[in-house]
């Protein structure tokens, strides 16, 4: 069944939200917390292990009615049916869209072109169980009879940001294995990554769909001629060994030197961006053991439950899609900041930047015609504290509007809560001095109780007030585990599917990348050759730099 293809701008509820819009830009946040005492009551949700807070926003009831009326005039509903059921979502490749289905339980049917695709995706699952369980207890071992203490992720896009994000975030629950990550074409970065390892104890996955990927295959043919240097005493035959590969491409993997029986398929029904709950994983699984990878299909399948069954004003992926298309479409806000209290989910905004940023910039309509509205959110942040003491300033008393998410814990993983008292302070803090801002008379007070002279107190005023008034939302999860992550990434790429029909894109394709890396291997041609050809006068002038100074 086809999407809808409705414009939202042209929905009633739209219109009405825009004369809603012109009614709510200068209302005060405070005002409305201090004349309504049960507002935070309206504006929560509890689920599992979460509290999401979202009363710290511009919105009243009649907001979020609106919002949902939205939802509903553009078929959000039956978008999200045929999202679970396999229907082809993904139109302009012709495909369904069902990495949902990867963390599905075993008893699920989900169907693929009339094929309940569940047994196959479990039969890679103990592929993988067994796999890692050789690996982590020493039974499977190197050319030299020797353990693996080294793992290497070779993959670029969503075959390394996924991994690379959830090993990190997972840190406390790792193995003895320790797992790097090699994605760039740079050849610094790999040879930064194999001057530390062993050749001995090192055991490296390549994740490419297709084996073709210029950069995953440019990293994995100097790591293999490094793996087989004389210094090394290695023979091809060894290569089997050390090398496993994510790939549908048989022919190209056996060619390369890996056993078919190393090989972990994919499907074209899972999109990069959002595989690693898939064979992607594998260097999750190793890196924290299948159990644990397990757990975090598991909070993912929850979540999928939650978005698939809970009403729209309960549901939590609609809920922040649902602001956030408020602050895009209404507010003109054009990004949104992601900030984690916690250093082990350093790398879930630059994660989450390829979900949200890669899925829904676009700028044609399912009909095929340009927009006339603004989709897509640029996401960024880093975790807290870091944050507060890096761009803070800008959130507090700059001149954009940056909706904000706040993820924090209740629970510290080591304990120690003196740390973790002082984190989770700044954490509530920060909502808290973007809510209400700090007014003139109060910063006057302080003046005055400091003794400041009047003709600086004056001079500094103006520098020292903070409007407030700034939207987060607050969700705060009893603890970092296997399980709470999968939920949260969940959380987040249902809120990408929920923008994505509301805003009438495709979410799961990505024709954007394409282009770049077309001209790219004219261009690299150009430099093998020396001969630069047509090009606009920049790029030219560029190339002749580079081709003479290199």
């Amino acid at each position: 069944m086809a999407l809808n293809t409705i414009n939202p701008t042209e929905t009633v509820a739209w219109q009405k939200l825009e004369l809603h819009y012109n009614e709510m830009q200068k209302v005060s946040m405070q005002e409305m917390f201090q004349s309504d005492t049960s507002r935070t009551e309206k504006f929560n949700l509890k689920w599992n292990d979460f509290l999401i807070d979202y009363s710290k926003n511009i919105i009243t009831p009649e907001t979020i009615a609106l919002l949902l009326e939205l939802a509903d005039e553009v078929g959000l509903k039956n978008a999200i049916k045929d999202y679970f059921d396999g229907g082809i979502i993904n139109q302009t490749e012709n495909r369904a869209v069902l990495h949902t289905a990867l963390r599905a339980k075993e008893s699920a049917v989900i169907n693929v072109g009339g094929k309940n695709v569940v047994p196959e995706i479990y039969e890679v699952k103990n592929k993988i169980k067994a796999f890692t369980n050789e690996v982590a207890s020493c039974k499977r071992t190197g050319f030299t009879g020797k353990p693996f203490t080294d793992i290497v992720n070779i993959g670029i896009g969503g075959s390394d940001l996924g991994p690379a994000m959830a090993v990190e975030a997972l840190q406390f629950y790792k193995n003895q294995l320790n797992v790097h990550f090699v994605s760039n074409v740079d050849g610094d970065h790999v040879n930064e990554i194999i001057k530390k390892l062993n050749p001995e104890t090192t055991l490296f996955v390549i994740v490419s769909k297709t084996f073709t990927t210029q950069e995953t295959l440019t990293n994995s043919e100097t790591i293999r001629k490094w793996f087989l240097s004389r210094d090394f005493g290695t023979k091809q035959e060894d290569v089997a060994k050390h090398f496993v590969a994510v790939s549908t491409n048989i022919e190209k993997v056996t060619e390369f030197g890996i056993n078919p029986d190393n090989v972990f398929p994919m499907w074209d029904w899972v999109g990069g961006r959002f595989s690693l709950w898939s064979a992607v994983g594998l260097s999750i699984s190793l890196a924290v053991g299948f159990e644990n990878f397990d757990e975090l299909l598991s909070g993912a399948n929850e979540m999928d439950e939650h978005f698939k069954t809970a009403d729209f004003n309960q549901n939590a992926p609609v809920v922040l899609a649902l602001l956030s298309v408020w602050y895009n479409n209404f507010f003109g806000a054009e990004s949104e900041a992601l900030i984690p209290y916690t250093q082990y989910l350093q790398k879930l905004a630059p994660y989450l930047q390829q979900g949200t940023m890669e899925s829904n910039g676009k700028s044609v309509g399912r009909d095929g015609k340009p927009v006339n509205y603004q989709t897509g959110t640029i996401i960024w942040g880093e975790p807290g504290t870091n944050s507060q003491h890096a761009f803070f300033q800008l959130i507090h008393q700059g001149t954009k509007l940056i909706p904000t998410d706040f993820i924090g814990f209740i629970k510290p993983l080591y304990g120690d809560e003196d740390h973790h008292d002082k984190l989770m302070s700044n954490f509530f803090a920060q909502t808290e001095a973007l809510l209400h801002g700090k007014s003139k008379e109060q910063v006057q007070a302080e003046f005055d109780k400091q003794g400041l002279p009047a003709d600086k107190a004056k001079f500094l005023l103006p520098f020292k007030v903070f409007t407030g008034n700034k939207p987060t939302n607050t969700i705060l999860i009893q603890k970092l585990t296997p399980k709470t992550l999968g939920s949260l990434i969940a959380l987040y790429e249902h809120k990408i599917f929920v923008q994505g029909i509301i805003w009438n894109i495709f979410s799961f394709d990505q024709w954007g990348v394409e282009l770049g890396k077309q001209l790219a291997n004219s261009i690299l041609e150009e430099i093998s050759t020396k001969e630069v050809k047509d090009h606009d006068s920049s790029t030219a002038f560029l190339l002749n730099h580079f081709l003479r100074n290199k």
